[in-house]
């Protein structure tokens, strides 16, 4: 079996006692997004019946269509341009020449205009167009038992004119990942963890997907060209997966409700092989992750991004940041924290991509930045939180037009999490 640190260079307060105690002795409901504490039950309504894989029977297939939305509009990426960051502001942000800070939601507390109260320990997020011009935020709640996801609506003025769940009484959300038919895959952290489907407007109710494996999740990216879906693990020996669905669907999405999940098996110059995991919903005794003697190991999988072929991904354990080429089937370092001749990152934790393959990563304690690596592999820092110093930045995603970005600090503070919005020139029209 082969570890990930031999491979040539180029979280959570949360894990493990309290939300695996609480996974195993503990009934929960379906999830739902009624947002009113609805109990409708369904397959694996007791943590029994997940943990099980699903013993109640697979569920009803159930496939999302996508959403007839305006595509998000061609952009050039100017964070290469970018200066360094400036003092503080009234918010305790560090931003370029030119940007500005906006708390749009505080944890425990009603957002702006709204009656919702937003959820605690905010964590992994994306972007979506509306109908309207507008968009939607989706941020995952890394809690146990009263986990989920929240939404915020923006008009296009990127004013908010809504808030709301999306997913309810599910555990410890860490990260997920955007689709292109505009849902979002919201991943449990935790050792008979789920992948949700979920709809970012709160009309359909969300599915769990067990065809993507049950094991400790931390993220997911889809493969738009080749309708795969990419996982990784939040473990200190996890593993890099792959989904490869049985079909697609009349759109040419890979349909979530079946299909073969596989790991991946690295050796020393970065080549990889797919091989096919035995029992991914975990039916039997032998976790996930070792079921395939010859899969490589990777320390503490964190955030999952795809961009022009080339998927990126972060391990906290070893402060690296990979790109797994898949037309190669190859996987390299773009960023380690021992070796850079500019280390400002570490603490690598969720990623997002700018329109133009910048991979920007949020550091779980660090100095507490947004720092992009440009193509060139030069990093560079975007914003800093300060004073939160027990804290992590979590979540982070542009808006359509590529000139606000969302992220969270979980903790803040004083242990409620902020949502911040910074708006300024990261991206500009082509």
């Amino acid at each position: 079996m082969l570890d990930s640190a031999a491979l040539l260079p180029r979280r959570k307060i949360l894990e493990g006692g309290l939300a695996g105690f609480a996974a195993a002795m503990m009934a929960r409901v379906l999830p739902g997004c009624d947002g009113g504490g609805g109990t409708d039950a369904g397959p694996g309504a007791t943590d029994a019946g997940f943990d099980a894989g699903l013993d109640a029977g697979p569920p009803a297939p159930v496939v999302f269509e996508p959403r007839d939305v305006p595509a998000r509009p061609s952009l050039v990426s100017r964070i290469a341009e970018l200066g360094p960051l400036g003092e503080p502001d009234a918010n305790g942000v560090r931003v370029p020449v030119g940007f500005t800070s906006r708390v749009v939601a505080r944890s425990g507390e009603p957002v702006a205009g709204t009656s919702y109260t937003w959820h605690r320990a905010p964590d992994g997020g994306a972007t979506y167009v509306t109908e309207d011009g507008g968009w939607i935020y989706v941020s995952n709640a890394e809690l146990p038992l009263i986990g989920g996801v929240g939404a915020l609506r923006f008009d296009a003025s990127g004013a908010i004119v809504a808030a709301y769940p999306i997913l309810e009484r599910t555990m410890v959300n860490c990260a997920g990942g955007a689709t292109p038919w505009h849902s979002w895959l919201s991943c449990e952290e935790i050792a008979r963890g789920h992948v949700y489907e979920c709809d970012p407007w709160g009309e359909r109710e969300p599915v769990v997907r067990p065809a993507l494996g049950v094991f400790k999740h931390e993220a997911a990216a889809v493969d738009p060209v080749n309708a795969h879906v990419y996982l990784t693990e939040d473990e200190s020996d996890g593993r890099f997966y792959r989904f490869v669905p049985a079909e697609r669907t009349r759109h040419g999405h890979p349909d979530l409700n079946a299909g073969t999940l596989e790991v991946a098996s690295v050796d020393t110059d970065g080549n990889v092989r797919w091989l096919t995991v035995p029992d991914p919903t975990y039916a039997g005794t032998v976790p996930t992750a070792g079921q395939v003697a010859d899969s490589t190991r990777f320390r503490g999988g964190e955030g999952i991004w795809y961009h022009a072929g080339v998927v990126y991904f972060a391990t906290k354990g070893d402060n690296r940041v990979w790109a797994y080429d898949i037309a190669s089937a190859t996987l390299e370092i773009i960023y380690e924290h021992a070796t850079s001749d500019t280390p400002i990152l570490r603490g690598v934790d969720n990623v997002t991509v700018s329109c133009c393959g910048d991979v920007l990563v949020a550091e779980d304690g660090g100095s507490m930045q947004i720092v992009a690596i440009l193509p060139s592999g030069e990093p560079r820092a975007l914003v800093q939180v300060v004073g939160h110093d027990e804290s992590e930045i979590t979540g982070p995603a542009f808006s359509p037009d590529g000139t606000r970005l969302y992220f969270s600090s979980q903790r803040g503070a004083t242990g409620a999490g902020v949502t911040f919005e910074i708006t300024g020139p990261f991206h500009a029209p082509a």
